[in-house]
């Protein structure tokens, strides 16, 4: 385990003591997994976590997949049983794990501006570059990893305030127009939209970069204000703040410097969820965002969240789900986001995510031995 994964430790435990391992149903998985191999195999390995977990080490539970259909609940369990050991997540610092959620907003746009349809979704600009330890400035954070090349000088890109008061007009850069500012910035905290035009075609556009500044969380900005109370705060509730104050709206939003690019993404089929970052669909319910600086995606992690009921009809959260995206708010090695699906009622159900969960990531038997 390199240095950057010093602050927690993996746990041996048994499939036995997983708490509603049991009573899961995996079954959804066998597809995605499939995906998973095609991507590492036909594309690209996926990047390794400093956990030191690699797509080499994924693959033979991912070939193990390639042709087997459970017959059962019991029989999907069964294969993940055979095939890896579970290790719970545990913080050196004693504090317990932490999921929220996300979806796939859908909205009405234009192709064009005009009164009512007045606010942007970019496509990545020409000017913004990849940074790595090798051309990234010294006087920028290394945490930056895009930044703005303009008359050979790297800098840091402008910022959510600047892109929203012009920076990028007149550029041919808009895929579509939103009717709302705070619209807008909801798509950019999911990543993702699926894009309603007038003649009823569907687009859906997804993560293509970011303008490389911190994420900076606008619930926690209005928690410390007081303006909402920290048991409450929810996308629900930041919604209803932020059109009460439609005179700070600017303020606020401002507040989180991060700023997304996006490109447009076929449907295929309306039914599957967005392709995120690790290249496939993603499967409402089964689909989680982890840090990747740590994690690897394709590797699968048992939620269990007890004060999480919602999603499971007054049931405690407990279900297999695969690492397939990531964000730049989930940062941690027990921090995860619950993909919960597409539209509006996805939306309801992943707003009032925040809960405290335990997390184990199963690792294929040849590989698991290096963290006993």
């Amino acid at each position: 385990m390199s240095d950057q994964a010093s602050d927690f430790v993996l746990q041996a435990v048994s499939f036995d003591t997983l708490e509603g391992w049991k009573d899961d149903d995996p079954s959804g998985l066998f597809e995605v997994m499939r995906s998973c191999r095609r991507q590492i195999t036909d594309v690209k390995p996926y990047r390794t976590g400093s956990l030191g977990l690699s797509s080499e080490d994924l693959l033979p539970l991912l070939l193990a997949a390639e042709d087997f259909t459970p017959s059962s609940p019991a029989s999907a369990r069964a294969f993940f049983e055979r095939h890896c050991r579970p290790f719970l997540i545990r913080r050196k610092d004693g504090n317990p794990g932490f999921v929220t959620a996300f979806y796939e907003p859908e909205m009405e746009v234009s192709e064009n501006r005009d009164e009512i349809f007045r606010f942007p979704f970019y496509r990545r600009p020409d000017d913004l570059i990849d940074l790595d330890d090798a051309n990234r400035p010294a006087d920028l954070d290394g945490a930056y990893v895009f930044g703005r090349l303009h008359d050979g000088r790297i800098s840091a890109y402008p910022d959510r305030r600047e892109i929203d008061c012009g920076f990028l007009e007149s550029r041919g850069l808009e895929i579509a127009w939103a009717k709302s500012k705070v619209d807008v910035f909801f798509v950019h905290v999911q990543g993702a939209a699926r894009l309603r035009y007038s003649d009823g075609r569907i687009g859906r556009i997804t993560y293509a970069a970011k303008a490389g500044h911190p994420f900076s969380a606008i619930g926690k900005l209005l928690i410390d204000r007081g303006e909402i109370d920290r048991a409450e705060i929810s996308m629900q509730s930041i919604r209803a703040w932020l059109a009460r104050n439609p005179e700070r709206v600017d303020e606020v939003l401002w507040h989180n410097r991060s700023y997304i690019f996006f490109r447009e993404a076929p449907v295929a089929d309306p039914e599957a969820g967005p392709v995120a970052a690790a290249k496939v669909p993603l499967l409402a319910g089964r689909s989680l965002a982890v840090d990747r600086m740590i994690h690897t995606f394709g590797f699968p992690f048992f939620i269990g969240a007890e004060s999480l009921t919602h999603l499971d009809q007054d049931r405690p959260f407990r279900r297999l789900m695969l690492a397939l995206d990531t964000g730049s708010a989930i940062v941690g090695p027990a921090r995860g986001d619950i993909f919960t699906g597409s539209g509006d009622m996805a939306g309801e159900s992943a707003g009032t995510v925040r809960n405290d969960a335990d997390f184990t990531i199963l690792i294929p038997n040849a590989a698991a031995g290096r963290f006993d």
